[in-house]
């Protein structure tokens, strides 16, 4: 499908292929971040970071992803994909464009970054580029710290094949006996604790994996090491758990995150310069297929490159951004300060420390403070924000958390902190069973001096997690509104207790109302324009999959209604299509933040109605999580969130644009809208 193809359509029926699909969709955005990584004009250790991103990035994407992908193939069990295509086919596709980005960032690591890294006195070497003083060290260093935390595992009669752990980075050995004359093979797991990149010299680092594989001999005492091979497995962590018929959701849930270490592998990544011999040994014992053989450039496992994208090269990153604090002064009475007036905060450009977090920590020691009650889906190690609802609860206020302990690859951060507030006295809840709880509110019940009771009401787009919130780009919503603080209460008591309100005067809610609400809204665009009445649509998401969202939109487009997208990610909509969607244009924007932030604008007729909260239009988002928009109502603020999407769509922003057949591109130059928000903050 080009853009000069016209769509045969048949009445109001829309074509069968109108969907891209949604993997590859989603290794097209890990794609856009390689690209970054590979902009001369951005600072050169942000651009070692963007490697490491799409390291971890394309992680996740097996462990979840395709490993949910092969495991429903194999079971047998039905496989939706956005494309209509078979998912054998599906598969097959993904991992061939899987293997070419890795490939092709393995040898932009070597080949580019390296040498730039060099001239800045910044050297990752093998072994043998060490000198001979850098050697001595590292064997001093093997000897005191890394050798004792090895454990060589040999497989002969009476030792079987080892469990290999996903992504752990291993050594392959092949070990002979002089005297018997016999060959066994072995592994050797490179400690995950250790330093990925050790320091021989300031500005100069080597593999932990070769200095451990030039002192085989040590784990080997009496053998010919023949030789040695580098290699690491991805298994499937995806985790199901059948909520209608546990017991004890906190048991269940650890037992899971025990048995999802021995997921099945979906991925084997082995150095191109592995001996063949080895590789099928390997193949074999793991149980693998040639199909997910991922043989790339030396040194594997790139994602630890972080630590050297965090050196303290400070003309080689970002200048230093510290996000603003007017919105919220430190010396404003915030209580008084939200009576008067809604706050709509803008992270990272606004600070979140002096709005968010210190709205739960000065409700935490207010004596006029009776009831604090929140959300929490992720945050951070140490958590000011844990610590202040603990010191709430140790005052003798109520204290409710709705704690998401199945949030993906958290869940045993999760479950600590549920079990830390517990103790704390908090109440702790897990949400509803079946739903993951992933809105972003916060309700603070206060006791105000002429003894009426006010609720304090915080709606997010981004969790309660002050580190990423340096990171991402998120909005919130702070407002004493009684309407917004009765619908928040509502949403809590539907989380907390056994009821099912639908009903509610300022939000929409998934799963119940939210779907169906923003396409009734799309459907008025449609009848606004085709009275002559102002019509347009405007989305700002994470990710755009679910057909009947979809479908809306190619309805709108088809009626003259102009639809903008600004989508980060994945998106299965293809924008473009002359008789399909001719009228919709899509974008999106990488950079320094992440892109976290959900807003949906409507024009109708003239007073755009906006739209901010947690959920992206995704069938998990809409159908399995109970997700919160909150309608904004200030002229101001739904001025400042239309004229953000405004500005993301203008021809002079530098952003990626995507075409019919889902491929991206980025015309050169252009004003980079995160900078422009810095420079407006600052």
């Amino acid at each position: 499908m080009t853009n000069s193809e016209s769509v045969p359509l048949v009445g109001d029926d829309l074509p069968p292929d109108r969907f891209l699909d949604r993997e590859e969709s989603w290794l097209r955005f890990n794609a856009r971040v390689l690209r970054l990584a590979q902009s001369p004009e951005l600072p050169l250790l942000e651009r070692v970071r963007f490697l490491s991103i799409f390291s971890t990035n394309l992680d996740e994407f097996f462990m979840v992803r395709v490993a949910g992908l092969m495991r429903r193939i194999a079971t047998g069990l039905p496989v939706r994909t956005s494309s209509g295509r078979p998912p054998q086919s599906v598969l097959k596709h993904i991992a061939g464009l899987a293997h070419q980005f890795s490939l092709q960032h393995a040898e932009y690591f070597r080949d580019e970054i390296a040498p730039l890294l060099a001239k800045e006195h910044i050297e990752i070497l093998r072994w043998d580029e060490l000198e001979t003083g850098e050697r001595q060290l590292m064997r001093e260093l093997f000897s005191a710290r890394i050798y004792p935390v090895l454990t060589p595992l040999v497989v002969d009669p009476a030792h079987p094949f080892p469990y290999i752990s996903g992504q752990s980075l291993n050594l392959a050995v092949q070990v002979r006996d002089p005297r018997l004359g016999v060959t066994r093979f072995a592994r050797v797991k490179v400690p995950a604790l250790l330093s990925r990149f050790m320091a021989v010299a300031p500005g100069r680092f080597v593999p932990l994996e070769d200095v451990i594989a030039a002192h085989l001999d040590q784990l080997f005492p009496g053998m010919d090491v023949l030789a040695h091979h580098t290699f690491r497995v991805t298994r499937n962590q995806d985790l199901e758990i059948d909520e209608d018929i546990t017991e004890n959701l906190l048991q269940t849930l650890e037992r899971e995150l025990l048995r999802r270490r021995f997921g099945p592998v979906v991925r084997l990544e082995v150095e191109d310069t592995i001996d063949p011999r080895v590789l099928d040994r390997l193949t074999a014992e793991l149980g693998v297929d040639e199909e997910i053989v991922y043989r790339l450039p030396g040194p594997l496992d790139l994602s630890g490159l972080d630590a050297i994208a965090d050196l303290d090269r400070s003309e080689m990153t970002y200048p230093r951004f510290r996000p603003s604090e007017a919105v919220l002064p430190p010396d404003a009475d915030l209580f008084a300060v939200m009576r008067d007036q809604d706050l709509l905060v803008h992270h990272p450009y606004d600070s979140f420390t002096a709005s968010v977090e210190r709205l739960i920590e000065e409700a935490a020691v207010d004596p006029q403070v009776l009831a604090i009650k929140q959300t929490l889906y992720r945050t951070s190690g140490k958590s000011p924000i844990v610590d202040a609802l603990i010191k709430a609860a140790d005052a003798g206020k109520q204290v409710v958390v709705v704690v998401e302990i199945k949030a993906r690859f958290d869940e045993q951060a999760n479950i600590d902190w549920a079990q830390k507030l517990e103790q704390a006295g908090c109440h702790v809840m897990y949400g509803i069973v079946g739903l993951k709880t992933h809105c972003k509110l916060a309700l603070v019940v206060r006791q105000e001096n002429d003894g009426s009771l006010l609720r304090y009401s915080h709606i997010g787009t981004g969790n309660y997690h002050p580190a990423t919130a340096r990171l991402y780009e998120d909005f919130g919503l702070l407002t004493t509104d009684q309407a917004v603080g009765e619908d928040v209460n509502a949403v809590f008591n539907h989380l907390t207790g056994y009821s099912r309100s639908e009903d509610y005067q300022r939000l929409l809610v998934a799963p119940h109302s939210l779907r169906p609400g923003l396409i009734d809204r799309i459907e008025r665009e449609i009848e606004n324009h085709q009275a002559g009445l102002p019509a347009r649509v405007r989305f700002k998401c994470n990710s755009l999959t679910d057909e009947k969202m979809i479908d809306a939109l190619y309805r709108a487009s088809r009626a003259g209604v102009q639809v903008d997208l600004f989508i980060r990610g994945i998106c299965a909509l293809r924008p473009g299509v002359p008789g399909l969607s001719e009228n919709i244009r899509v974008r999106s924007a990488l950079g320094r933040f992440l892109e976290h932030s959900r807003v949906y604008v409507f024009e109708n007729g003239g007073d755009p109605e906006v739209w901010l909260g947690s959920a992206d239009l995704m069938h998990r988002n809409l159908d399995r999580r109970v997700e919160v928009l909150v309608r904004v109502t200030g002229d101001a603020h739904r001025a400042q969130l239309t004229s953000l999407l405004d500005r993301g769509m203008d021809a002079d922003t530098r952003t990626w644009r995507l075409s019919p057949l889902g491929l991206w591109s980025r015309p050169r130059g252009g004003i980079d809208l995160q900078e422009e928000l810095m420079q407006e903050h600052r």
